[in-house]
């Protein structure tokens, strides 16, 4: 069993997710029960399936819930992409946090790997 809170990706996650939470409060309101609730759910997935598969007893179910945060740091990257294009943030804001999900989605892409 992992120690998901030694992982270095899991804490990227977590400062991911605040920076994504602080994001949404500048949204419009109207966005929240879209885009808002939507960015909440996928930034908060990324770190809570790295704790919840780190819990599991074998590698193969914690390859599983890896994989289930990369597909919601691809969800999120996607969200925020929508979101410029929207004119609901710039794209400076767009490249920074594009940046920080890449780096996490690279970082899970290798423990990914290691488990194979």
């Amino acid at each position: 069993m992992h120690q998901f809170k030694d992982l270095k990706v899991w804490q990227d996650a977590i400062d991911l997710a605040v920076d994504i939470y602080r994001l949404t409060r500048t949204l419009p309101s109207e966005e929240k029960f879209g885009l808002i609730s939507q960015m909440n759910r996928s930034v908060i997935s990324i770190s809570s399936n790295i704790a919840e598969g780190s819990g599991r007893n074998n590698p193969k179910e914690f390859r599983h819930f890896l994989g289930i945060a990369l597909a919601s740091a691809c969800e999120l990257e996607s969200q925020l992409i929508v979101s410029q294009k929207l004119e609901f943030i710039n794209e400076e804001i767009l490249n920074i946090h594009t940046k920080q999900v890449a780096f996490i989605q690279n970082r899970l892409a290798k423990l990914i790997a290691t488990l194979s």
